[in-house]
């Protein structure tokens, strides 16, 4: 790290800072002052600039960098690179616009990534870029696809740094960074990082921060830029009408909940049990398929109609009868589809169902809480002269109805996220930039909005937040009622149903926000203590010439199975060498990302991985080696369900490589224990691979297993025989045989044996079209069943 002088402090008036822009808030100034320092998470209320400290580290950091030169460790002596990740794409394009303004850098040294931008594009763009803005996914991807290196990243930013849990890709990116980077500096931001501190180190852990700064409202120099935000609770009485609805809709869920005892799943039968319970009872009827028995199977799917009941009930309750409506068509349309779910089509034709479908269709009248709303709307914007108001609700379809009811007495516009759903588009990303912009700009009074406005956007401080039914997570809400109190006195309604979940998630809410409170109150308290467990002071970490020291990183991301438990207690971070001409390369099919295995890979030391879309394999380890990976459960859907079956796909890799392997990935014995295969068809697939394909079949037991593999026989080709990696072959065409084999076996399940038969006698797949019922069972393999259902497909008229 560039060396830094002990009585340094950050200020505004700095070269690549925007003369005048910021405004001057000395919590800001200290909290940078930390985080320019050390790893730190940031931690500080919604609405009070945690981007400006992070702006400020990265503007101090390039220049300084850029000043003393290239470390010793650094590959080149490139510009330095700061990088800053969040979680949406409208965040992302927020904090590019606010740093292009901000920052006085060419406009095109600010780059944004996400998916929108095309590899090929994203590699040019990294090589010029100062600052790149950037979703997680995508930079995850170009790490594992060899084609970024953080070589030269001198600052990077977790903003909304609570989501570092799990396999989320932040995780894998802090690993990385602080591997790869030659002079790393990591800055975490939350409003809300964790309800108590085992979550919070976990947070810390996962992305390398050693130290905690903490602002609250309490504060006195953050409480001078905060203001009061009135929260009212107002409870919505539901008409006889939506009761009855509900509760025809709760017999049915009633009823499959007597089944569900009748297996020995559950204990109750009442509508009102928590998803938690309902959780339990998937786990016990999903051990019951595990065995085989028959009871899992049917139990299942009554667990699913149920699934769509309490929806159907939540949406009568909390949203509007048109949600309702609607989400009943998108099921009528479902169970009319192909290959619709024995569960889709008992769900439309029961007669309570249907009943309560009838009674949906005919109530002309509006959910309650459109009026309250409306009323609401009408007292901000109208009586008390306000400007904008916020409405923030969990479905689409209540926010697009709630824009259309309220585009009739105010500018209105919706805002929800950019993935397209059934009966509803979503927004693209200029879209959504657009209509924030418009918002700003005064442009229309009302923003509805589903949850992809509530985490960190740059709304403009409004008059009123309405949420339309209560959040059942503290962190959301707090994020949601951020949206005011901003600039001045805030104010905020939640509507509430009586007597519906709408309750219970606002008892789920009150609490998770209190203790959410009481614990950024204790965590502000206990910050001196969080600091102890994280690690060593900036001092200890750093060495006499002012450079962080990396043997110091006591961060371990979890999980991290190339570090043994001696490493651990060393706190000795894992690394990953710089790219090397010799290393051993294995090329990755893009559809294996959803796997750890890739991730696995490209933080092994003296490999290096690349990304591309196999046409044959999901992994290329040589010129002659190539990979086909299942689970054991992908492994049985190939043999049964698939549309391009097991062998077609080991077809292709063995007519394009000269040593084919599958390897199957789980336990062995559970390929004779899982689903309804018969053993000796399963034995008699693995025998065909051998003896017909002569592919090479091997056993993992997880994706870890996999990746112990992959990099062995990697090795073995590259370094000991001396191989190369090369991509070839391509999915292999039907041939006429084949397709006409193909198109009879498809007809009425005939099956590929029996549409052989077919074809030979016949000749032709005309013939065997216009065959009669007579003809068709002359041959073998063919009954009365199957030949009348062969007629009922071709003969039928098309409904």
């Amino acid at each position: 790290m560039a060396a830094v002088d002990e009585d340094f402090n950050l200020d505004l008036d700095h070269p690549l800072l925007t003369p005048g822009l910021l405004e001057r808030r000395e919590y800001q100034l200290q909290l940078a002052d930390t985080a320019y320092t050390q790893h730190t998470l940031v931690c500080l209320p919604t609405g009070l600039g945690k981007t400006t400290v992070s702006l400020l580290v990265t503007a101090y950091r390039l220049d300084a960098c850029a000043r003393s030169g290239p470390s010793d460790a650094q590959a080149s002596d490139r510009t330095p690179v700061s990088l800053l990740l969040a979680p949406t794409k409208p965040l992302v394009s927020q904090h590019a616009s606010f740093y292009r303004e901000a920052l006085s850098i060419p406009e095109e040294e600010i780059v944004v990534f996400t998916g929108a931008v095309s590899p090929e594009d994203r590699i040019d763009l990294w090589d010029r870029a100062r600052v790149v803005v950037a979703t997680p996914q995508v930079v995850e991807n170009d790490l594992i696809g060899d084609r970024i290196d953080l070589t030269d990243v001198v600052h990077l930013t977790f903003d909304e740094c609570h989501r570092a849990t799990g396999e989320y890709a932040y995780n894998y990116i802090a690993e990385r960074y602080h591997a790869d980077a030659a002079d790393p500096l990591v800055t975490g931001m939350s409003a809300s990082p964790g309800g108590d501190n085992e979550e919070i180190l976990t947070v810390c852990s996962n992305l390398g921060l050693t130290t905690v700064e903490v602002m609250t409202e309490d504060d006195a120099d953050v409480n001078a830029f905060t203001y009061q935000t009135d929260v009212e609770w107002e409870r919505i009485e539901l008409p006889e009408e939506v009761i009855e609805i509900r509760d025809l809709l709760n017999g049915v869920i009633e009823d499959r909940l007597q089944r569900l005892k009748s297996i020995g799943v559950t204990e109750t039968t009442s509508s009102g049990l928590a998803q938690r319970e309902l959780n339990e009872i998937r786990s016990k009827l999903q051990r019951l398929i595990d065995a085989d028995k028959s009871d899992g199977y049917e139990g299942m799917s009554a667990h699913a109609e149920i699934m769509r009941l309490r929806r159907a009930v939540e949406l009568v309750e909390t949203q509007s009868v048109e949600s309702l409506r609607r989400y009943f068509e998108r099921q009528r349309n479902g169970a009319r589809s192909s290959g619709a779910s024995k569960a889709a089509q008992r769900f439309v034709s029961d007669p309570d169902v249907q009943a309560a479908m009838k009674r949906a269709e005919t109530y002309d009248d509006l959910h309650p809480k459109f009026r309250r709303a409306r009323i609401l709307l009408a007292q901000t914007l109208g009586i008390n002269d306000g400007e904008r108001v916020i409405v923030f609700t969990e479905s689409r379809d209540t926010a697009e109805t709630l824009t259309d009811f309220f585009s009739n007495h105010f500018e209105t516009r919706k805002f929800v996220g950019q993935s397209d759903t059934d009966g509803s588009d979503g927004m693209t990303q200029t879209e959504q930039q657009e209509t924030l912009d418009a918002f700003r700009d005064g442009a229309f009074e009302v923003l509805v909005s589903t949850s992809v406005a509530e985490e960190g956007l740059d709304v403009p401080e409004v008059d009123l937040v309405l949420f339309y039914e209560p959040v059942p997570k503290g962190i959301r809400s707090i994020q949601r009622k951020g949206r005011t109190g901003r600039g001045r006195e805030g104010h905020v309604v939640v509507l509430l149903a009586e007597d519906t979940r709408d309750e219970a998630f606002f008892w789920i809410s009150r609490r998770e926000e209190k203790r959410m409170e009481e614990e950024l109150r204790s965590l502000k308290d206990g910050a001196g203590e969080l600091r102890d467990e994280l690690g060593p002071s900036t001092a200890e970490t750093k060495n006499s010439e002012g450079q962080s020291d990396l043997e110091s990183f006591t961060a371990v991301p979890d999980g991290d199975a190339s570090q043994t438990d001696s490493d651990r207690d060393a706190g000795v971070a894992s690394t990953a060498s710089p790219t090397a001409e010799n290393a051993v390369e294995i090329v990755i099919d893009q559809r294996e990302l959803d796997a750890t295995i890739a991730r696995d890979l490209s933080t092994r030391d003296g490999l290096t991985t690349r990304l591309e879309t196999l046409d044959v394999g999901d992994y290329v380890l040589s010129d002659r080696v190539v990979v086909e990976r299942k689970s054991v459960d992908d492994f049985l859907d190939t043999i049964v369900e698939s549309d391009r079956s097991l062998f077609e796909q080991i077809r292709d890799a063995t007519r394009s490589y000269a040593r084919p392997i599958l390897i199957v990935e789980g336990e062995q014995t559970a390929l004779f224990e899982r689903r309804n295969v018969h053993p000796n068809a399963i034995r008699g697939v693995l025998a065909s691979l051998a003896v017909d394909f002569g592919i090479s079949v091997l056993y993992t037991q997880d994706e870890t297993g996999t990746a112990d593999l992959l990099e062995t026989i990697a090795r073995r080709e590259q370094e000991d025989t001396d191989r190369t990696v090369s991509v070839h072959g391509e999915k292999s065409t039907k041939t006429l045989t084949e397709q006409q084999e193909y198109v009879v076996s498809a007809i009425a399940e005939v099956g590929p044996v029996t549409a052989t038969a077919l074809l030979e006698q016949f000749g032709s797949v005309e013939a065997v079209m216009s065959a009669s019922a007579e003809d068709l069972t002359s041959v073998s393999g063919v009954g009365d069943v199957t030949a009348n259902r062969i007629r009922d497909v071709v003969g039928s008229e098309y409904a």
